[in-house]
């Protein structure tokens, strides 16, 4: 049963954490949408809002589109080029009639953000992932990119942040860089 509050919902910060949250979406039912929703939050970093928001000819045969996001009312562009072949042949599985990308069983509307919540957490849960939440995709994809490039400041921009600071907790960078320095400290 998924707990109905996280207390701490975190990034994944391994490569192995985010292949074994695959594995357990690959064994829920609608395993395809799942596994691609998991897959774009991870890989853009947009909100679960934005993301269940996304139509189909929003994506379809696009290399980039235009969002207008939710919380912020803030235009954004999204590169979509690491998903083009995923999203190509979840496009060709789906019924063409689909408005959203992520639709649900009442169709011309997305799944709810409690749906996809629950999907993501019950998938954390199979893995032992007691801090997996709608948000971990954001964070998720927050914590690589910067892990990666070390480039705080265009992280800051794509998530709307007005600090480092904010960013870096938000991320969970904060306690890990913490951690890091004393790791090897003792007087």
């Amino acid at each position: 049963m998924v707990k109905q509050i996280i207390e701490k919902v975190e990034p994944l910060r391994t490569a192995e954490e985010i292949k074994n949250m695959r594995e357990a979406l690959q064994q829920t039912n609608y395993a395809k949408r799942n596994i691609l929703l998991f897959n774009l939050g991870i890989n853009t970093g947009l909100r679960i809002s934005d993301i269940l928001n996304i139509k189909v000819e929003d994506v379809r045969g696009k290399t980039s589109i235009y969002i207008r996001e939710k919380k912020t009312n803030k235009k954004r562009q999204v590169y979509l080029d690491s998903m083009l072949v995923e999203l190509t042949d979840y496009l060709a599985e789906i019924d063409p009639e689909d408005s959203y990308l992520f639709e649900s069983r009442r169709k011309g509307r997305p799944i709810s953000t409690v749906q996809a919540y629950r999907m993501l957490a019950s998938a954390g849960e199979a893995c032992g992932y007691d801090y997996v939440g709608t948000h971990t995709l954001r964070k998720t994809f927050g914590f690589h990119y910067y892990k990666k490039t070390k480039d705080i400041a265009t992280l800051m921009y794509m998530f709307n942040h007005d600090s480092q600071s904010v960013t870096k907790r938000y991320i969970g960078i904060t306690d890990e860089e913490v951690k890091d320095s004393l790791k090897d400290f003792r007087l």
